[in-house]
């Protein structure tokens, strides 16, 4: 058949080879489809495109070369829907596996990045005076709009930028003739595939099939988070009074958004608007991370004010002078930025935030996760250093295969197989003293071949998604400094916050989070409203909370303390009801449990009512 060709057709149900001729037209073809996947007649609907445009139909009456259909082509089959039921969606969760080469699926992504997918993203210039001899409306190569990826102009920012935009790069993966159509972001794997039948397991047998590829390190072109920007100068400098009343280090998780950074074309910023400090042990040259049991609340409840967990920060400050509120500058290029054990704590967590993409066979690629380093600059002052770890420290750090090295923090080291395990080689390229190239097993390696750095930055006009007092809320995990989270420093907050105003005295993360996970009064399920209020700064919203009756419970507990609260009285007659309840109930004098009205023992420690 000379004039024979194969054209390509995807469906829910996968991805079908029709043969046809050119000369074919679109109704013999669509019986040769409908009998392919076994569909009546009128049962489904093919387009050209994956947005159902350009569809295909028997009344066109016309051959498949006129409708420039050739050879390897894919086209598109959305079944009929039945009533009630979706074929977007049905077509969504099918084509998972068969979107594009490799399976990417459709995947729902972050939305800054749903938002840069759509914008421009070209860097237009003025007509240059000197250069340009053309009209106001012409355009030249001195004054035509350059792409996103233009190293040449990203080297001559100031400061140069020595890492396109995620956003970027994938603009220069898919610019070219077919438009990307055969992009693919691969993740790299450094374990060995499963499913290989023609050899025994590992170690006693091995092939080329299964057998993951040999890594070459290299220096990533791309990054995830081109800036990392805190609210206000309060959010870090809470978080460094820990370290400039104990010496020692400390540990904490930032949460914010993402947002758009204009500074580099399609840029990506991580704004962060407060600090969670998890259960750890810190000592002068380290730190322990402690289970969190309330990990999951605290990702619930930022989820509900606007926010999620975009990084980690950490200390490394020594003092060098304490009349003069001076530190060590002990991180540069002739130590190290991260250590290999930082490193792969970085990878480990960005491992375990992914980077939802829908380029990437697996739905993710990369990450978001940022890492913050509060250490001495060259000015002997407090410096914000932000990074990421590359992509590739990611699955070495994920398939286990990088280790530290015990003496030099600097390096790390890529493991050997063992009968346990199979690890890849690992290389990276360095110049030897006569200034050739060389290749090197990474036994060790220098970590700098795994680090992104990212600016941080303060803005010269704060923002403050929370509410800042003179006399803030206790930070919880603080016990070490006898700041701790209980209904006594609740009440001390309260009678020290005389604002007339309920948003401003409610909005403290670190409050808010004390609401919901005491033992003593959860707020868990019924705090929603006022965390919608907070979100969307509606004092009217938490003017109504207030007078529901767990806030008034609260009051009451608050009372029994011994810290007498401004407006209580008051409150009473506006509480009404609700505020005669919690009065009613009384405080355990032993556990502190709170008890419904008319008991004589506690129904917590069943001890007698004192």
């Amino acid at each position: 058949f000379p004039h024979s060709q194969i054209i390509r057709v995807q469906s829910p149900e996968g991805v079908k080879r029709i043969t046809a001729t050119k000369r074919e037209t679109v109704a013999t073809f669509l019986k040769k489809v409908a009998k392919e996947f076994g569909f009546r007649n009128n049962g489904f609907s093919v387009y050209t495109n994956r947005n159902r445009t350009g569809e295909i139909t028997a009344a066109q009456n016309k051959s498949l070369n006129l409708l420039k259909i050739k050879h390897g082509d894919m086209l598109f089959l959305y079944p009929s829907s039945p009533a009630g039921s979706s074929s977007s969606e049905t077509m969504d969760t099918s084509v998972s596996q068969n979107s594009r080469p490799g399976g990417a699926p459709q995947v729902v992504e972050d939305e800054i990045d749903q938002y840069l997918i759509k914008q421009d993203g070209k860097i237009y210039r003025n007509r240059d005076q000197q250069l340009c001899r053309h009209g106001p409306l012409g355009k030249c190569v001195h004054c035509v709009p350059l792409e996103p990826f233009d190293e040449d102009y990203l080297n001559h920012l100031e400061p140069p930028v020595k890492h396109m935009s995620f956003h970027a790069y994938i603009r220069k993966l898919t610019g070219g003739a077919d438009k990307g159509k055969f992009v693919a972001l691969e993740n790299i794997s450094c374990k060995i595939k499963s499913g290989c039948e023609g050899h025994p397991p590992w170690p006693e047998g091995i092939c080329t099939k299964c057998q993951p590829s040999a890594i070459t390190l290299n220096r990533q072109k791309y990054r995830h988070v081109d800036n990392i920007m805190f609210e206000n100068h309060t959010i870090a400098d809470r978080f460094l009074d820990f370290w400039r009343k104990t010496g020692n280090q400390h540990l904490g998780y930032l949460y914010g958004r993402y947002t758009e950074h204009k500074d580099i074309p399609l840029g990506i910023r991580a704004e962060v608007a407060a600090i969670y400090e998890p259960p750890q042990i810190g000592t002068q040259n380290s730190l322990e991370i402690l289970e969190d049991p309330k990990a999951e609340v605290v990702d619930e409840i930022a989820a509900k004010l606007g926010l999620r967990k975009v990084g980690w920060i950490f200390t490394d400050l020594v003092s060098e002078d304490t009349r003069k509120g001076t530190v060590r500058y002990s991180r540069n290029k002739d130590t190290y930025f991260l250590s290999a054990e930082e490193c792969i704590t970085a990878g480990n967590f960005q491992n375990q935030q992914p980077n939802i993409c829908r380029l990437s066979p697996d739905g993710h690629f990369g990450s978001k996760f940022v890492t913050v380093v509060a250490t001495g600059g060259p000015d002997n002052q407090v410096h914000f250093e932000g990074y990421q770890v590359s992509n590739q420290c990611m699955a070495l750090v994920r398939d286990e295969c990088l280790l530290p090295c015990r003496d030099a923090p600097e390096l790390g080291y890529a493991k050997e197989s063992s009968s346990e395990q199979y690890v890849p080689d690992v290389f990276y390229k360095d110049i030897d003293k006569f200034g050739n190239e060389i290749t090197q097993l990474a036994r060790p390696l220098p970590v700098e071949y795994l680090i992104i750095d990212i600016t941080t930055t303060f803005p010269k006009d704060p923002v403050y998604t929370f509410s800042i007092s003179q006399n803030p809320f206790p930070i919880e995990n603080r016990d070490v400094l006898g700041e701790t989270q209980d209904f006594h420093s609740l009440a001390t907050y309260l009678s020290q916050n005389t604002s007339s105003i309920f948003l401003d005295i409610i909005s403290d993360f670190h409050l808010l989070l004390f609401l919901v996970t005491n033992e003593v009064m959860p707020l868990r399920d019924s705090i929603s409203l006022l965390l919608e209020a907070v979100r969307t700064k509606n004092e009217e919203l938490a003017q109504t909370w207030k007078k529901s009756e767990q806030w008034a419970t609260i009051e009451q507990l608050c009372s029994t303390v011994g810290v007498p609260l401004p407006g209580l009285q008051e409150y009473g007659a506006m509480g009404g009801s609700s505020h005669a309840v919690a009065a009613a109930m009384w405080p355990c004098q032993h556990c502190t449990f709170m008890n419904q009205p008319g008991t004589d023992h506690c129904e917590m420690c069943s001890l007698p009512r004192s």
